[in-house]
């Protein structure tokens, strides 16, 4: 059953849908698939398929610098209903789709589906700040931030089709943070999959500085209660920021807690604190890692011509599910996706490097940090661009993770915020 207010919205998704997906008979009265929603996007910025023809047009965008509001004041406040889109995804009734999606155990690629998710977050923020006078947008809107993605359930059907809604929630001066929920039709009706929150900024035509977004009016009590939740959430991520175990001491209670790790692994037999034993059941943090290489080649550019940060994400989960897969010893489930950072952009002919770590384990529950950083062959310099953070479970126990050093300590306690949060939500 529908609450009122996503009937409410839906009702309007048909005007946005119109609005912003090719235009032509064939799209009216349906919702627009994944490949609209890129080809949308292409024609918003002025974007190429072309790869010399995309970089001519990224260089024309330049012009567009005197378009933009020169305060958020100047631009008139939207509806949370104005940026409402519904896309389908139609593995089911498209069966030559499938194969893009599907897993060699006859599941569904959840790299994929966050590259859907990456790209209909950009959608939905363009929608926001949709101008009809305008041909094309001078907003270089891109990912900031994946504030997290809960899974509702484990299993994705790779041949039934498969629905996205999402709308923008809260907005900033410039940052905006559109909600996603993701649902699979199956045994007559459609059921909840996921539910996701991206942050996302925007910049002027050139991607260099920050740029104003219209202003987001809502509309009765149960739209004030879901900005004030992003209010909320944007609180929260400042104060995690700012408690960071990069910038100040662990907690006392963290403290006791790598304390006592130290002490179950000291050898009683040399009474010597470099002698350390491994406790049964358990693993070396540092023979937990996976590490991966990308050439990243012009195929997985975005619309503005750096590397695509849903590939960037297929990439990092990929490797993070393979590391939690060979530590368990069995197909782990993703529980969620949390505090993905993009700290900077992966240009084009990067090498990236991924390094994934185990970093936390409780029962059946594996935690795995990933990191990416761009390699400079010439310079011999690393620029770390993201950090992924995923958890999974295992069909069974897995054995405890344990830190030996004081840099691995901070990983362990690191990991096990992660996962505190991802449990208490």
């Amino acid at each position: 059953m529908l609450s009122p207010r996503l009937l409410l919205l839906r009702s309007a998704a048909s005007v946005t849908t119109r609005a912003l997906c090719t235009g032509g008979a064939s799209n009216r009265g349906r919702a627009p698939d994944m490949a609209e929603v890129r080809n949308r996007l292409r024609e918003i910025v002025g974007a190429s398929t072309n790869w010399s023809d995309h970089q001519q047009a990224m260089a024309e965008r330049v012009s567009l610098s005197s378009m933009l509001a020169k305060s958020q004041n100047d631009l008139p406040a939207k509806r949370m209903k104005d940026s409402f889109l519904e896309v389908h995804l139609p593995l089911g009734s498209e069966p030559q789709l499938r194969e893009k999606y599907l897993t060699f155990h006859n599941t569904v690629r959840f790299g994929r589906i966050l590259e859907d998710l990456d790209s209909l977050a950009v959608l939905i923020s363009y929608s926001h700040t949709y101008n009809a006078t305008l041909k094309r947008s001078p907003l270089s809107i891109v990912t900031a931030l994946v504030d997290k993605i809960d899974m509702r359930q484990q299993i994705i059907y790779p041949d039934c089709d498969i629905r996205f809604t999402g709308h923008v929630t809260w907005v900033g001066k410039t940052s905006i943070e559109a909600k996603m929920h993701m649902s699979q039709y199956h045994d007559g009706a459609y059921t909840p999959v996921l539910d996701a929150t991206f942050v996302m900024v925007a910049r002027d035509p050139e991607n260099k500085r920050a740029a104003f977004v219209n202003p987001l009016k809502p509309e009765g009590p149960e739209e004030e209660k879901i900005f004030q939740e992003g209010e909320a959430n944007k609180s929260r991520r400042q104060e995690l920021s700012t408690a960071s175990l990069l910038k100040v001491a662990p907690t006392d209670e963290e403290r006791k807690i790598v304390h006592s790790l130290f002490l179950n692994t000291l050898d009683t037999k040399t009474v010597s604190f470099r002698s350390r034993v491994l406790p049964p059941t358990s693993v070396w943090m540092e023979d937990a890692k996976l590490k991966g290489l990308e050439i990243c080649h012009p195929q997985e550019r975005n619309i503005f011509n750096r590397i695509f940060g849903g590939f960037l994400m297929r990439k990092a989960y990929e490797l993070g599910w393979a590391n939690a897969c060979s530590y368990g010893g069995c197909r782990p489930s993703l529980v969620a996706v949390d505090d993905i950072l993009f700290q900077r952009p992966v240009e084009i002919g990067s090498l990236l490097l991924l390094s994934s770590q185990v970093c936390y384990t409780q029962g059946k529950y594996i935690q795995v940090r990933v990191h990416s950083e761009v390699f400079e062959p010439l310079t011999r310099q690393h620029n770390t661009t993201n950090v992924f953070h995923f958890t999974f479970v295992s069909d069974r126990d897995v054995p405890n993770i344990i830190p030996m050093t004081y840099g691995e300590s901070m990983l362990y306690l690191d990991g096990k915020r992660h996962f505190n949060q991802t449990v208490e939500n």
